[in-house]
């Protein structure tokens, strides 16, 4: 898994809150970085950041749910948890819909939202190792020729090597070549291994 640090990206308009979300974070050692509207993060935004966004969801301007939504265009992974008053408690519940993973109320204790900033720091330490493995097949799966990317197709079909011989019009023993360095590429001596790795990322390779 790619070694990137993981910071807490805090968005919230209330300078007093902003900074005291700050202490709070780095008083249990966890990076921060903190902005004052969701403009000012959007403009500082990369696919390349780590960690979540403590994000509140009642700002001048752009608000939290618009921010989310243009985080979803760019297909951020970054986790979100949404900071609300008590009449947003419906909005929050929408915004979970669009995909954030947590929401708590003002005013809050502050173990509380450590807990749930741990919980959404695991779930992208696991979204990015998965990202990671998939990256790497796909990887894997460019570096095959033309011809092996054929075979290996025919392969997860079910295709046996006298069947692939005669469709492709090679010898058996050719085929048995392609398929021997298939597997190495693809690091796997099992097709059933092959076949998940490859409809993993069927959807980023097509």
């Amino acid at each position: 898994m790619t070694d990137i640090q993981q910071t807490v990206f805090v968005v919230e308009d209330d300078e007093a809150v902003r900074d005291s979300l700050e202490l709070l974070l780095k008083s249990d050692s966890k990076p921060v970085k903190t902005y004052e509207n969701a403009m000012a993060f959007l403009k500082d935004y990369s696919d390349k950041m780590a960690g979540c966004i403590v994000l509140d969801i009642r700002m001048p301007g752009m608000d939290g749910m618009e921010l989310q939504k243009k985080l979803n265009d760019k297909h951020s992974i970054l986790p979100i948890i949404f900071v609300t008053g008590h009449g947003d408690v419906p909005m929050a519940v929408d915004a979970m819909k669009e995909g954030a993973v947590d929401f708590i109320q003002k005013p809050y204790r502050e173990e509380a939202l450590l807990e749930k900033i741990e919980a959404a720091l695991a779930q992208d330490r696991e979204q990015r190792k998965t990202l990671d493995e998939k990256q790497e097949i796909i990887r894997r799966v460019k570096s095959l020729t033309p011809r092996e990317r054929e075979i290996m197709d025919r392969m997860i079909a079910g295709q046996a090597n006298k069947v692939i011989a005669i469709e492709l019009e090679i010898s058996q023993r050719t085929v048995e070549i392609h398929r021997s360095r298939v597997m190495h590429k693809m690091g796997t001596h099992s097709l059933a291994h092959l076949v998940r790795m490859v409809l993993s990322v069927k959807d980023l390779i097509d």
